[in-house]
Order: C-alpha cells, then structure tokens, then sequence
C-alpha cells in the first residue's frame, strides 16, 4: 500500500524486512528520489517536491512498484559475533533470566543457538536490528531507557537483537558486548553491518574483551 506522509514523502507498507529491502532496491534503482529508507514494515520515499509534485510522484511510484519484485539474493556470508554475557557487560541479563524463566546457561545457549539476519538499521546510524530471536528470549524493552550504553553492547527487545555500534542512549534489554568494533570512522564503509547480512552470536570470556 502506498500512502502519502508529508509534503514530499511516501511510505510503502510491506508484509516482511527482507520485502522492505527488495522494495526499497528496485526504487532506488529507477533513480528519481533523494532518500529511500526501508524500515521493518515499510518503505520511506523522499522525493523533490520543487521537481515532482505529489501526484507525479505518486504516479511515479505506482509504476516502479507495477508487477512482481523479485527477493534479493540470501547473503552467502555468516558473520560471527563474539558476545560477552552478563556481569558489567550485560547488566540486563539477571533480569532478563528472572522474565523468561530461563537459567544463565540457557539463556546464552539460547542466543548463541539460532541464525539470525540483521533487519535494518536504524535509530542511530548503524545500530542493527536483528530479527530471528527465539520466542522465549521475547520480552519488552526496558521502561526506563539508558542515558547511555556502551558501544559493542548487545539487547534484546520485542523479537529482535540490537547491537549498539556506538555509545547512544537505549532502552534494550542489555544481555552482554561484543569485543567486535562495529563502528571504524576511517573505514570506507564504517559499519560493519548492513541490512540483509546473516549473524550467529558467539559466547566468550571476559578476558576477551578488549574496550
């Protein structure tokens, strides 16, 4: 469904993230907007509105999106992430054991278990959201949110893993870090994950920790 959201916005409502992605690819292949943003369950569209009104775009649109959109190919590659849980570096993971009902050594055996695929990023540039958690790892964020987390800091929240590339503030259920740096400002791509990629979790010691 395409609806208009502001002056020179529309949003495309999808049923999954890997639709949004698919989406969002074969707009931005057609090269007439200034930003497209796929989301969890949908897609924003920016477009020029001193170049387009919004029944052109909206005309535009309707045509781009006209017939089947193929899904983008799976990522061959898995990324491993090292996590260290609990303690100082996950300050949640107590709690999140007391919520689910799980032992310290299920939950991680629970994490660390699946295969997941980042969703999309968002909230601050690079912050992963990574869909596929177990439904027993499923609860709510926090009520309180953090004024700030650390960088590498894994939570979890309603169905999802996010990974902090950077210090922010953040209302997940912090369960552990990674000693992985997923922010390198020098780098020509300066983030380590982008939407689309497969990641599996990997338990290790404090000691490994290296920030």
């Amino acid at each position: 469904m395409l609806s208009r959201c502001g002056d020179d916005l529309f949003s495309v409502a999808v049923d999954t993230p890997a639709e949004a992605q698919a989406v969002a690819a074969r707009i931005r292949s057609s090269g007439k907007w200034v930003e497209v943003v796929p989301g969890i369950a949908s897609v924003l569209v920016c477009f020029d509105a001193a170049v387009l009104d919004g029944e052109t775009a909206r005309r535009v649109l309707e045509e781009v999106l006209a017939g089947d959109i193929p899904a983008l190919p799976v990522a061959d590659e898995l990324l491993e992430i090292p996590v260290v849980y609990g303690g100082a570096d996950g300050p949640d993971f107590e709690q999140v054991c007391e919520a689910t009902g799980l032992s310290a050594e299920e939950l991680v055996a629970t994490h660390t278990g699946g295969e997941y695929t980042v969703d999309m990023v968002g909230f601050t540039p690079g912050f992963a959201f990574v869909g596929g958690l177990d439904d027993r790892l499923n609860i709510p964020r926090r009520e309180e949110p953090r004024q700030r987390v650390a960088a590498g800091s894994v939570g979890i929240a309603d169905g999802r893993t996010g990974l902090y590339p950077m210090a922010s503030p953040g209302g997940w259920n912090l369960i552990g870090r990674t000693p992985s740096c997923l922010f390198n400002p020098v780098a020509e791509d300066p983030f380590v994950l982008s939407a689309g990629m497969r990641v599996r979790f990997k338990a290790v010691e404090a000691g490994e920790l290296d920030t």
